[in-house]
């Protein structure tokens, strides 16, 4: 198979690989079609739908203990925040099926407030990536995507687990497709009381109950063998309260709803491809200050996106990729100062891509943003891969990506700042793959140089308002050591990976709050004819939270472990139990909430 042939196939949005039979074969249509092409230079952790059913508790819990993302949670179920390398929520990128969804007037994403279920798979990726996925993806992103496939027939599942603190997950899932057409459904309920109690502290999660509700539906269907339309559609409806440590204490709760629809038209031939995108994604919060009172404040999101990606094959070695978007982003408020806002922006990147030999490819790109009402820079990436030998694989990259600031920066009343520049930073990594029999090392040093960060700071007026204050320069190690090995009816896979981020204020030299050090977590699966077993390990070091250092306000060091057994039947029915938390540790993320103690779970799952 030639160069180009293979680049075909990596690249198409068909996302299959082809053999040399002559046969008609399945294919599987990616919403995401960029994914391909960033897997060919950076390392991207891919979560399956069936690993993500070992952390059903929420996305939060799954981040923690099967990626390199560190999480911030107010309590288990409440506001959740990622970091990936020492950098801010703000500067993590959440992308469905190629989109970007980070809030408007947050400029990020509340992890516990996008739905676990009804994604095929979920791609974690470290390091700069705004050529290609916009603003906030500085220090990583977290792609939520879909999938649908073609000469497949009839499927359906069906997941149901009962769990601690009167928590219930259920999820149930159908497709059918033929050679033209594919369709995809999938529905999802969790509901918890979340009522846990802490001895170590005297501590009840009082008032902590949440629910949350998720639909999808996703179709495709093939005009002729070139041309395909799809439509992926995301409905999600969540309600969460706030505890409080008195039974006195006012009660809160908070409330929101968000819809994401993608229409896409490709075109695919053996020298280009075409990818045209319009979607449309709303956000709706509802704040109330106490629960029998009406709401406090709310806030409406609209986005409307019109995409385009070109990319064509001059030959077997040299591709180029230029990517059209335009965004209307518009904002409505309710006691927080933003009446009706609206932003356009509009942006276009170009990358070309060098296929020297087999072993060698590069790949350069440009952006330039037209954002209203903000000067955005020119950003760029460069990267390179090199197969040096059978044993050992390296990979450089270099980019320069930035934030620009979000509706509550500049709007909120009172403190938006409407003269704020945008966050940008420069960063440097390697990534080096080592090979040994099964097992395989991965080392990734990084560097990264952050300037005009955006914090809120409090002012002599008596309120917060938003500055660019912050320099911060980040550096550190992201490492996995993974092996995968089978003989006869028995199956292992283990991986363990170790996390050192240093991330320094340049002013006061200082470790940045929320920033662990050193972190680690570990995985392994055991699989023997119908039995499962698997074990999650999670090391998390000191964690300073305020500017100085101050040790006594840091939370402590502590390691969790989590087991979970299953037996499947005839291929289709299983049964499982999980014990969360097995060391019954006692752990917060955050100070003041700590998170839950030793529980349990128990589910079924049917396949058929």
């Amino acid at each position: 198979m030639d160069i180009k042939r293979s680049l075909v196939l990596l690249f198409s949005s068909y996302g299959c690989f082809l053999f040399a039979q002559e046969k008609a074969i399945d294919t599987v249509y990616v919403f995401d079609n960029q994914m391909n092409r960033v897997k060919l230079f950076h390392p991207v952790k891919i979560i399956s739908a069936e690993d993500a059913e070992k952390n059903s508790s929420n996305l939060s819990e799954l981040l923690r203990f099967q990626s390199q993302v560190f999480i911030k949670e107010n309590g288990r179920g409440a506001v959740s925040s990622p970091s990936f390398r020492g950098t801010t929520a703000q500067q993590t990128a959440f992308v469905w099926n190629g989109i970007n969804i980070n809030s408007n007037f947050l400029g990020q994403g509340d992890i516990n407030n996008i739905a676990l279920f009804g994604y095929d798979q979920i791609g974690i990726k470290a390091g700069g990536g705004s050529v290609v996925y916009g603003s906030g993806a500085i220090g990583g992103s977290i792609h939520l995507n879909n999938t649908l496939d073609f000469n497949k027939g009839f499927h359906g599942s069906l997941f149901s687990e009962v769990a601690s603190f009167n928590t219930y997950n259920n999820f149930i899932k159908g497709s059918y497709s033929n050679d033209k057409f594919s369709f995809k459904a999938s529905g999802n309920y969790s509901v918890s009381e979340n009522d846990y109690k802490v001895s170590d502290l005297n501590y009840i999660n009082r008032n902590g109950s949440y629910y949350n509700t998720t639909f999808n539906v996703g179709a495709s269907y093939k005009i002729t063998n070139d041309h395909k339309i799809s439509w992926q559609s995301q409905f999600f409806d969540s309600s969460q309260r706030f505890p409080v440590y008195e039974e006195t204490g006012t009660k809160t709760k908070y409330k929101t709803q968000s819809v994401r629809s993608l229409l896409s038209w490709d075109w695919n031939k053996t020298k280009f491809s075409n990818s045209l995108k319009a979607a449309y994604t709303e956000e709706n919060f509802q704040f109330f200050g106490s629960l029998n009172q009406p709401k406090s404040s709310s806030g409406t999101g609209k986005n409307y996106i019109f995409k385009n990606d070109f990319n064509y094959f001059l030959n077997s070695k040299w591709n180029f990729n230029i990517i059209g978007e335009f965004q209307v982003n518009k904002g409505e408020g309710y006691q927080n100062g933003i009446s009706s806002v609206s932003r356009n922006i509009g942006s276009v990147s170009g990358l070309l891509r060098y296929f020297a030999t087999k072993d060698l490819r590069f790949e350069g790109g440009f952006k330039k943003d037209f954002v209203e009402d903000v000067k955005s820079p020119l950003m760029y990436s460069f990267s390179g891969k090199w197969s040096a030998a059978k044993w050992y694989d390296v990979s450089l990259n270099v980019s320069k990506n930035f934030r620009f600031p979000s509706f509550n920066d500049i709007y909120y009343e009172p403190g938006g700042n409407k003269d704020l520049r945008p966050e940008t930073s420069t960063q440097l990594d390697m990534t080096n793959v080592f090979k040994a029999g099964d097992f395989r090392l991965t080392l990734s040093p990084y560097y990264m140089n952050i300037t005009d960060l955006i914090a809120w700071l409090p002012t002599a007026k008596g309120y917060w308002q938003a500055f660019n204050v912050n320099k911060v320069e980040s550096y550190g190690l992201e490492s996995q050591l993974s092996f995968s090995k089978q003989w006869g009816n028995h199956k292992i896979r283990a991986n363990a990976g170790y996390y050192y981020a240093k991330s320094i204020d340049k002013e006061t030299k200082m470790q940045r709050p929320y920033v662990p050090m050193h972190r680690g977590n570990a995985n392994i699966d055991y699989e023997y004819g119908f039995f499962k077993l698997f074990a999650q390990g999670q090391l998390n070091g000191v964690t300073y939270t305020t500017s100085d250092e101050k040790r006594s306000d840091a939370i402590d060091p502590y390691f969790l472990l989590n087991m979970g057994i299953s037996a499947t039947l005839a291929k289709k029915y299983t049964l499982g139990f999980k014990v969360n938390n097995l060391t019954n540790t006692y752990y917060k993320t955050v100070s003041f909430y700590p998170l839950p103690k030793r529980n349990y779970s128990v589910y079924a799952a049917i396949n058929f």
